[in-house]
């Protein structure tokens, strides 16, 4: 059994016992969630698909802990004119376990 859910802007496809990193939540480490954005449930062939969502769909998740991504680089520069820029950017993530899938 697996589904499509919304997270944050960004679609992700999960099953029970997933462990993804998505962009950072406000809930403590070991809190529970519930996501609603559910686009798509398949079970076993039987594929539930939303207009634009699953109703009565949802998926429970674990946030396991809070980290950061690598860090990026972002270096702009125009070649005779003395102008150099470097910046790094590293984005916050939160692990999540996906406990449920209810369709």
């Amino acid at each position: 059994m697996f589904a499509v859910v919304t997270i944050g802007g960004h679609q992700y496809k999960v099953s029970e016992g997933d462990e993804i990193f998505v962009d950072r939540l406000g809930q403590d480490e070991g809190s529970e969630v519930s996501f609603d954005q559910v686009l798509l449930v398949d079970n076993d062939g039987n594929t539930k698909v939303g207009a634009p969502t699953v109703k009565s769909a949802s998926i429970k998740a674990t946030v396991l802990e809070h980290a950061k991504a690598d860090k990026v680089i972002v270096f702009k520069k125009k070649r005779r004119k003395g102008y150099k820029v470097k910046r790094g950017h590293r984005q916050q993530l939160s692990k999540i376990k996906v406990d449920s899938i209810k369709a």
